[in-house]
């Protein structure tokens, strides 16, 4: 090997001699940078569970009066579902 390709590019601190203080705060913001993200993904958890329970309570309030105006008029039930089927048919198809 020549002179040129046997010495390092990196600088002298960056070396397995030099010291380590650089690498501690590299890990010390890689922490901060994890626990923020942990932070983040816990408050988007509790987001979607809040949204999740509002969804899952507007489901049994409207489901419930939904059958009940079926059991009242399941002819008009029937109608309106064909004409919905109708309309979607000519949307999509």
């Amino acid at each position: 090997m020549n002179s040129e390709t046997s010495t390092s590019p990196l600088p002298a601190s960056a070396s397995t001699g030099g010291s380590n203080a650089g690498a501690d705060s590299v890990d010390g913001t890689v922490r901060r940078v994890a626990q923020r993200a942990h932070d983040t993904v816990d408050r988007l958890e509790q987001t979607v569970s809040a949204g999740s329970d509002r969804l899952m309570d507007w489901h049994e309030e409207y489901g419930g009066m939904a059958r009940e105006q079926v059991r009242e008029n399941p002819l008009a039930a029937v109608g309106v579902s064909f004409l919905a089927g109708i309309v979607f048919a000519k949307l999509f198809l």
